[in-house]
């Protein structure tokens, strides 16, 4: 009985046996041939262990898949609002404060500051008949009615269902552009809003 182990916990036996009489140059060729039959059944043992070993530990490891950026829902409060198509300016940054310490000559102090958020939050949609949402919240505020409103913008998993949100908070809009249109053209109409707010926080 032989046996032999295979890295990561797999091992193989083997049952080998052959008997030869040297006397006859027939019986010690077929000895010959056993043992390299032998061999290439252990060769290939090996390889089969070796690749259930990997598989098992990338199952183990379970891993998961980033979530895709284009399914997301956006809701502003108070608004009734169909999809937007694009979202951006969802960026924030802390404001660095430098200061020398005296007798410190090989460095400055950094010491975290404000935290401000250098762009507006920008909702791209395409233009509906019977929507005007957008619109008209950018109509009081330029008639002096600054109306603001929380803003939640939502990542859905593959099944559809909530996986992160962030709220936008006391938005209104600073900016609106209508569609761009051509006669030759076949594109949607979209309309882009931008959002002047106070901050971004998790959901």
């Amino acid at each position: 009985m032989g046996g032999f182990d295979v890295g990561g916990g797999f091992s193989a036996d083997a049952d080998f046996s052959a008997s030869a009489d040297l006397s006859a140059g027939a019986s010690l060729s077929a000895g010959v041939s056993a043992s390299a039959s032998f061999s290439a059944s252990a060769s290939f043992s090996a390889s089969a262990s070796l690749s259930a070993g990997f598989g098992v530990a990338i199952g183990i490891g379970g891993s998961k898949d980033p979530l895709l950026g284009f399914r997301f829902a956006v809701e502003i409060e108070g608004l009734v609002t169909a999809g937007f198509s694009d979202v951006t300016g969802m960026h924030g940054e802390i404001e660095v404060q430098q200061y020398r310490e005296g007798g410190t000559n090989a460095y400055m102090l950094q010491r975290a500051g404000p935290v401000k958020y250098p762009n507006n939050l920008s909702l791209k949609r395409g233009v509906l008949t019977d929507s005007r949402e957008l619109w008209n919240w950018f109509c009081d505020v330029s008639r002096g009615t600054v109306n603001r409103k929380n803003i939640s913008v939502v990542l859905l998993d593959g099944q559809g269902a909530e996986a992160l949100r962030w709220n936008v908070l006391k938005a209104y809009p600073v900016k609106w552009s209508g569609p761009d249109l051509h006669a030759l053209a076949s594109e949607i109409a979209f309309e882009t809003v931008e959002l002047a707010h106070h901050g971004i926080v998790n959901g």
